[in-house]
């Protein structure tokens, strides 16, 4: 399957990021530039947005947010994330994007 947002190699996903801070509530938007857009409730201050950002993926996704890692981008909106399979596949990836769930 071919995504420009995110990569699966080796049952890891590397998800590009794109994060709007300091709003209403904590949704997927869809996609954006090649990253999945996610607006946060949480501020871009002492680490909260991307804490916030690793405690949304990991209820979307239903795994453990040790299994979600940001590697790219801790102080940007656009960022790198890593996500350990846990038994996902691309589908279930593509799902939270398709319903926005």
């Amino acid at each position: 399957m071919v995504s420009l947002w995110f990569q699966e190699k080796n049952n890891t996903f590397i998800l590009n990021i794109y994060v709007i801070p300091r709003s209403s509530k904590s949704e997927i938007v869809g996609i954006y530039n090649d990253s999945l857009k996610i607006k946060l409730k949480a501020p871009p201050v002492d680490n909260a947005a991307n804490e916030e950002l690793i405690k949304f993926l990991s209820e979307k996704l239903k795994i453990p947010k040790s299994k979600i890692e940001i590697v790219k981008g801790h102080g940007q909106k656009r960022k790198v994330v890593s996500v350990d399979g846990c038994n996902i596949e691309s589908k279930d990836i593509l799902q939270i994007v398709e319903k926005r769930i």
